[in-house]
């Protein structure tokens, strides 16, 4: 039995190794015939260095949707009580566009309430939406307080270093892509697809490709980063997130853009009340614990258990 020990524990820690590297999750929200899902990467390397252009450093652990939001889902959230979001430029499965940054995190509240976690934005609406800042106690702290995030929220806006992180950063080793499908050579322009090293811009159709054929994908596993929809980011461009109102950052370029648009060098503003049938989003998570990895953590512990009480 102590023999065959070791190799039972090596197994467990394998397998557990291996689960808990970076992979894809769907995350369901919405109610009975109007349920949709949301599929997410895990975004490691924690602790990496910015890029040349400062952007990019995360010092925790994080989720990043593959897939721009679609209009589907702002459909199926809105038949499941998610009031005062329109979009509306695309349909079906094209990314949700003509919304404004408030409506963008109204979609991220609730994505938060329907899970019954946390909203994260302090968003009221009455003829318009707006914003107030959190408390310093309530206000996200995880790399530096940001005051437009609450502490508890699940789901949220990936901020400016989120958003830059999981479309440039090199998952292999320490260094940034130029565009957001791992290369320093310009993506192929399509009108759709999913071949490596393609991307949805350069006036290669007439309208965005559908969410999930948008392109190749980034080193971590996301999909249309570069061309398919401008995106925004929780961030002000400013980057204090002092003021609610500040205009924040979008990223990423559209599928009339040239090129220079899905660089890691390019970063636009626009008022949080801008729409465009250009401009979408992606949204980021918390990272969440497979089960099957809990599972192989309590057998692990069960048989180390089982070994100690068996040498007393």
């Amino acid at each position: 039995m102590n023999q065959m020990f070791p190799s039972i524990v090596a197994v467990f820690f394998t397998a557990f190794t291996l689960i808990i590297q970076p992979s894809a999750q769907a995350d369901t929200f919405g109610t009975s015939s109007n349920e949709f899902t949301i599929d997410f990467v895990n975004i490691g390397n924690t602790g990496n260095a910015a890029d040349t252009t400062s952007y990019g450093a995360v010092p925790y652990e994080y989720r990043a949707s593959i897939h721009e939001i679609s209009q589907n889902a702002i459909d199926k959230a809105t038949a499941s009580g998610m009031a005062n979001v329109t979009a509306g430029a695309w349909t079906g499965s094209q990314p949700a566009a003509n919304i404004t940054w408030y409506e963008a995190a109204a979609f991220v509240n609730f994505l938060n309430t329907n899970s019954g976690k946390t909203a994260a934005y302090n968003l009221t609406f009455t003829t318009n939406w707006s914003m107030a800042l959190w408390s310093s106690d309530q206000a996200w702290t995880a790399g530096g307080t940001n005051l437009y995030r609450n502490k508890d929220a699940f789901y949220f806006l990936p901020s400016e270093n989120e958003w830059y992180k999981s479309a440039y950063y090199n998952a292999a080793g320490t260094n940034y892509f130029l565009y957001p499908t791992g290369s320093d050579t310009a993506p192929t322009p399509v009108a759709s697809g999913t071949n490596a090293g393609s991307a949805v811009y350069n006036n290669a159709a007439s309208v965005p490709a559908i969410v999930d054929s948008a392109g190749g994908l980034s080193p971590y596993g996301t999909m249309g980063q570069g061309g398919n929809v401008y995106e925004w980011n929780e961030s002000a461009f400013a980057g204090t997130n002092s003021s609610s109102s500040d205009a924040r950052a979008v990223r990423g370029g559209d599928f009339l853009n040239t090129e220079l648009n899905l660089r890691s060098s390019f970063r636009s503003f626009l008022d949080p009340t801008f729409e465009d049938g250009g401009i979408g989003f992606r949204v980021a998570s918390v990272p969440e614990p497979s089960t099957y990895a809990l599972l192989l953590m309590a057998g692990a512990g069960w048989l180390l258990w089982k070994r100690r009480k068996a040498s007393l």
